[in-house]
Formats: structure tokens, C-alpha cells, sequence
């Protein structure tokens, strides 16, 4: 029988919350990992480990004390997560040693356990994780290709697979224990090439053409990000998971800035739908909103065939950097002499890209290659530095957005020069206006009532301010118009928490434009204005 490794490590974890088919859907920490080696060569089993694991924080929810038999005294004395880890490698380098084996390969009964809890929390507390989580082998998929009859992959459980082979179900009640002996029953069963998958794919940002087709069962829109964020910033947050190459999107408001959005591709549908279940998961202290998108909008957003573009961005592993507020009169030499000799662009001038009005006017943006990390690091250190007479802002940047922004300003007329006849279109949606500040969707839902049955699926959409708080504005997508003229007549100052709040129907084009920063009150539309004060440009929050 070959194989890869020498060894398969048997391995099981829990959380302080949710387990089982939503693991690590809550964010809630590892206090439980389990584990047992299997000799494939010699089909022998070492000793099963157990080890408990400390969180930061110190709270167990009921149905995780019910699953795991655990209390906050198990755990309050157990190491954290980085110790168990160390001892986790330290047991099983051992029995490596005393088995004469050279390697390994971890084997678990669903990924969600590495890609969901391990990698999300290890990203959050800095820790480097060992080579061996970033490659492992998933039983069940192992036992479809075995017994492709016994139902689809999604679905099968330890207890109905063993029943499936003929073998008696584990009796040990002690949760992880149970799992990890059901898991080596099986595999002893079933020994045959392990099926490795790579955890984490090399996340690069290169450029998409338009003309390459985007399956839309891979795709998620991002909402709330900081206005700050970068790629590598949402790939830390989806870590566990692979991003496609070039498969990070962020998207711009009318006036070129970060709107607080991005669309993501991910390898393939699988990876996306766990992505969906970080649904209002934290980055710092915001949390982030995940929904589903389509090809289409990302193509529209990441896509491009400027030809300009495409040659800027044809020399590969350039990390971007976007400068904004330059000097109109700035010249390629006077940019490259403001970064200095401690950040050399790559290939000099040539890697420096102006952005231009359709006139050749320049918007006082550029996007600049750096050949690695470290010139990278170094330009941003002049963030707010003075070139001229102005301070100049940099950023981290991706292709997609040296595309978007070269859209944007080198097309036709923006929404800002749109003729200020009425917009004509399904009024499908509706504005609630004068909500507490405190409101959250919730409160929106029990609000609606019995309207709630008529909302789009994720069609609750906060506004936020320019510093990311509640404005008290809040738009809702229901599923016709006809719905959303009844709820702006029953609803109307109805009260919430003491307040009366205002409900009008409105359109989709209309709930866009405010959400990318425009305005609407009750003589119409106002879009976003085409310039703003450079004093206002720190303030800017991409959260709407």
C-alpha cells in the first residue's frame, strides 16, 4: 500500500461553542484536541492523546458543556492553544521516532476543524502554524471512493459509515475520543492512497480579463471592511481557505475610494460556501458581512482589458502600492525621488502608473510596483508625508484595483454628471429612516413584522456614516414592489425603542447611490459629490 507518509495522524478538536456540522461558524476558540497515529505500513495504532486547551476567553455555551462533557474547571487550568501545539508536535515527533517512521499526514473526519477554527484563530493570535496543517486527508472522502454507494460526501457520519463496512459503532461516550477510535476503525478499513488537499494556496494578486468566464457558485461580496483593508487583509480573514489567483476584488465608490466592499473568488464551490459561514465573523473589531455574489459582478469589478493596465501589470510578484493626493504638476522623477533610494520601484518610471482624466488631466493618483515586501513596507512609511505642497496618502493595492480605478476614470460620465431628471425604475425596495442608533437587523426584523416573510434573502442593509457608525438609515430589498408600497404604509412612524421610524418606498439604483456615499431625502437624489476636501479623505470609512 503506498502512500505519501509513513504515518497518518488520526486528529479531532472542538470549540467553546458550536461543534459538529457548524464548527467554527461562531468564531469561539479550541478548548479540545484528540489524537492517535496509525502505522499505515504496519496497520498498527499508537497511544490515543487527549489534551484540553485553554481559550482566552473563559466561557463554555450549554450545548458545548452538553456535546463535550466539559466545564470551565476542565479548562481554566489547561495551556493554551500555542502549548498544546508544541505538545501535539512533541508526542507526535516522539512516537514517530520510536516507530522508525519519517512522516506524516493528519486525517480528519471534516476539514472544517483545520480550515474554520485552526487557521482562523492561529491568524488571530499570530501563531505560525506547523507544516502538517496545512495538508491533510478527509475520511469520508476517503470512504466514498472506497464505497461511492454509501450516500454523498456532505453527508455521511462516522457512525452510519462504520454500520455501512460492518463495523460495531464505538461505545467510549467521551466526545473527540469517540471520534478519533470511529476515525482509525475506519481507516484500518479503508487503508488506500491517501487523498491529500492543500489547505492554503500561495495567494497572489494578478490580473483577469473580462473574456474568462467566473463560475458564480465560487463567488462572495465582502460588506463592512476598513476602508484600509487590502488583499492580504481578506485573505487573513478567509485563512483556512483558498482564494483563487487574482481572486480578491475591492470596490470603489463613485469618487474612486474604497467603498467597504469586496468579491472574492475562491478555488471552488466548497471553499466558498465555508467562507459564507463566516457571516459577521470579526476583522479587528468590525465584523464583516459575507454574502453570495456572482461571476458576472466580479468580472465587472476585477475584470479588464485596458492595455495599459495589462502591461503594467505583466511583470509577476510585484507587491501594488496606490499614492493618492499627488501633486497634479508631479512628475515620475519627483515621485521616485519622494520614496527614495530604501523603496526603489521596479524597473524606475516604469513602474509607476498615473492615473488620468479621459482629457489626459491627472486625478493626483498613481499605483507603483515594488519588487518585494520589504520596499513595500518602507514606501508606506511615508504615508502622510509632504510632496509639493501636499501630503500624500499610500496604501496597499491590488490589480483588480488598478483596473477598477482606470475604469472609473477613463470611462464615459460618472453618476456625479448624470442629468437630474427622476431615475425611472422598479421601486422595490424601502428606506427606513430615524432608527435608534442601537438598532441592529434584528430589531429591523421584529419590526417589519409580518412583512419579514417578504424580504430578499441577506436584503437588510445598514448605513453607516463616514466614521463606520449607525447613521439611523437602514434599507430593506423586498421581493416586489407591490411588498415594498404595503410596508411603507403599514410601517410608516411606526415605533422602535421609544422612536418613531419613517418608512418610504424607494428603488434599488436609489439604496446603490446612498450606499456608495450619495444622499436621498424627500425631494430626491443627491449623488456622491465628485470631489471631497483633502482634509476629509482620513475620515473616509469604506463601511456604508
Amino acid at each position: 500500500m503506498a502512500s505519501h507518509s509513513d504515518t497518518l495522524v488520526v486528529f479531532f478538536g472542538a470549540t467553546a461553542g458550536a461543534n459538529g456540522g457548524k464548527l467554527g461558524s461562531d468564531e469561539r476558540e479550541i478548548i479540545l484536541l484528540v489524537w492517535q497515529i496509525v502505522d499505515l505500513h504496519e496497520k498498527k495504532v499508537g497511544k490515543l492523546q487527549r489534551c484540553l486547551v485553554k481559550p482566552d476567553t473563559l466561557e463554555l455555551t450549554d450545548q458545548c458543556k452538553e456535546d463535550t462533557g466539559l466545564t470551565l474547571d476542565d479548562i481554566v487550568k489547561a495551556e493554551p492553544l500555542d502549548k498544546a501545539l508544541q505538545q501535539f508536535q512533541q508526542s507526535v515527533s516522539s512516537e514517530l521516532k520510536c516507530l522508525g517512521r519519517s512522516s506524516y499526514t493528519l486525517c480528519v473526519n471534516s476539514p472544517l476543524i483545520i480550515r474554520q477554527a485552526l487557521h482562523p484563530e492561529a491568524s488571530k493570535k499570530n501563531l505560525v502554524l506547523p507544516e502538517c496543517f496545512f495538508t491533510f486527508v478527509d475520511v469520508r472522502k476517503e470512504f466514498h471512493k472506497c464505497c461511492p454507494n454509501a450516500g454523498p460526501v456532505q453527508k455521511l457520519e462516522l457512525p452510519s459509515m462504520l454500520e455501512y463496512v460492518g463495523l460495531p459503532a464505538v461505545s467510549e461516550q467521551s466526545m473527540g475520543v469517540r471520534e478519533v477510535r470511529s476515525m482509525v476503525q475506519l481507516t484500518l478499513c479503508i487503508l488506500a492512497e491517501p487523498y491529500s488537499q492543500n489547505v492554503i494556496t500561495i495567494f497572489s494578486s494578478v490580473f483577469s480579463s473580462k473574456t474568462e468566464p467566473v463560475d458564480s457558485e465560487t463567488v462572495i461580496r465582502a460588506r463592512g471592511l476598513p476602508w484600509q483593508s487590502s488583499d492580504q487583509d481578506i485573505a487573513r480573514f478567509f485563512k483556512g481557505l483558498s482564494i483563487a489567483k487574482g481572486g480578491v476584488a475591492l470596490c470603489l465608490n463613485a469618487q474612486g475610494r474604497r467603498n467597504g466592499e469586496a468579491l472574492v473568488r475562491f478555488i471552488n464551490s466548497e471553499h466558498r460556501d465555508l467562507a459564507l459561514e463566516r457571516h459577521k465573523h470579526h476583522m479587528g473589531s468590525r465584523y464583516i458581512e459575507v454574502y453570495k455574489a456572482t461571476g458576472e459582478e466580479f468580472l465587472k469589478i476585477a475584470g479588464g482589458t485596458s492595455n495599459e493596465v495589462a502591461q503594467f501589470l505583466s511583470k509577476e510578484n510585484q507587491v501594488i502600492i496606490r499614492m493618492r493626493g499627488l501633486p497634479f504638476t508631479a512628475t515620475p522623477q519627483e515621485v521616485l525621488s519622494f520614496l527614495g533610494p530604501e523603496s526603489p520601484v521596479t524597473d524606475d518610471a516604469e513602474g509607476l502608473l498615473f492615473v488620468k482624466y479621459p482629457d489626459g488631466r491627472p486625478t493626483g493618483d498613481a499605483f507603483v510596483l515594488f519588487s518585494c515586501e520589504e520596499y513595500a513596507q518602507n514606501a508606506l512609511k511615508k504615508h502622510k508625508q509632504i510632496l509639493g505642497k501636499r501630503y500624500i496618502e499610500l496604501f496597499r493595492s491590488t490589480a483588480a484595483e488598478v483596473q477598477q480605478v482606470l475604469n472609473r476614470y477613463m470611462s464615459t460620465p460618472l453618476i456625479s454628471t448624470l442629468p437630474p431628471s427622476p431615475i425611472v425604475s422598479t421601486r422595490d425596495c424601502v428606506r427606513l429612516r430615524g432608527l435608534p442608533y442601537t438598532a441592529g437587523i434584528e430589531d429591523i426584523l421584529e419590526f417589519m413584522g409580518e412583512h419579514t416573510v417578504d424580504i430578499k434573502p441577506h436584503g437588510v442593509h445598514m448605513v453607516l456614516n463616514q466614521q463606520g457608525r449607525p447613521s439611523g438609515d437602514a434599507f430593506i430589498q423586498m421581493k416586489s414592489s407591490d411588498k415594498a408600497f404595503i410596508v411603507a404604509q403599514k410601517c410608516h412612524k411606526k415605533t422602535m425603542k421609544d422612536r418613531y421610524v419613517e418608512v418610504f418606498q424607494c428603488s434599488t439604483e436609489e439604496m446603490s447611490i446612498v450606499l456608495m456615499g450619495g444622499t436621498l431625502n424627500r425631494s430626491g437624489l443627491s449623488p456622491p459629490p465628485c470631489k471631497l476636501p483633502c482634509n476629509k479623505i482620513e475620515d473616509e470609512t469604506g463601511r456604508q
